[in-house]
């Protein structure tokens, strides 16, 4: 569990997760806020639920296509265009964007999270080091889902979503560096 291929495993599920649940949980309240009705907020998790599992039925094929580390950068690059367009405005089609692609990115970095945890253990590991990635993820949602209502109502919703960079940043300097190891390693054997 202290391969870096499992490191940056964890940090995708649990980051990304985190990523994830903390903006959405504090989107209907940053609508509210905005004066944008209930309706407004139900529509964007809508959308946003459609995100999350509706790329399910091709993020394995596009896995095998490309390869699980350029599938978690794209997550990492639609976290961080939903940022950008939540920091563009407080508009209605703004949060409908922006958390249709923080679904996508969650469903990219967690689908391709968890298919690179499978390359970071043994069999007879599997168990441990799935309760491991389990234990991050669960406790980042719980941190997450406790902080996003303090945060938004206290710090407002564009502290919110550029405090959401460092995380998304912390990821994508990841994956860089796991795909730069492997590159090191792949040329030493050759």
């Amino acid at each position: 569990m202290r391969q870096p291929v499992f490191i940056v495993a964890t940090l995708g599920a649990a980051l990304g997760y985190g990523v994830m649940n903390l903006l959405m949980a504090a989107t209907p309240l940053a609508m509210q806020v905005c004066g944008l009705p209930f309706s407004d907020a139900a529509l964007v998790l809508e959308w946003h639920v459609i995100g999350m599992f509706a790329p399910g039925f091709f993020t394995g094929h596009l896995i095998k296509r490309f390869g699980v580390l350029p599938i978690m950068g794209v997550g990492v690059l639609l976290n961080a265009a939903c940022i950008g367009i939540a920091l563009s405005g407080q508009d209605l089609h703004q949060f409908l964007i922006a958390l249709f692609l923080l679904g996508v990115g969650w469903n990219f970095l967690f689908t391709g999270s968890t298919t690179l945890a499978m390359e970071a253990y043994r069999p007879e590991e599997k168990d441990k080091a799935q309760a491991a990635i389990n234990f991050w993820v669960f406790a980042t949602m719980a941190l997450t889902s406790f902080a996003s209502g303090a945060l938004v109502t206290t710090q407002g919703w564009a502290w919110l979503n550029m405090g959401s960079l460092v995380p998304v940043g912390l990821l994508g300097v990841s994956l860089l560096w796991l795909a730069a190891k492997r590159r090191a390693q792949a040329g030493a054997a050759a």
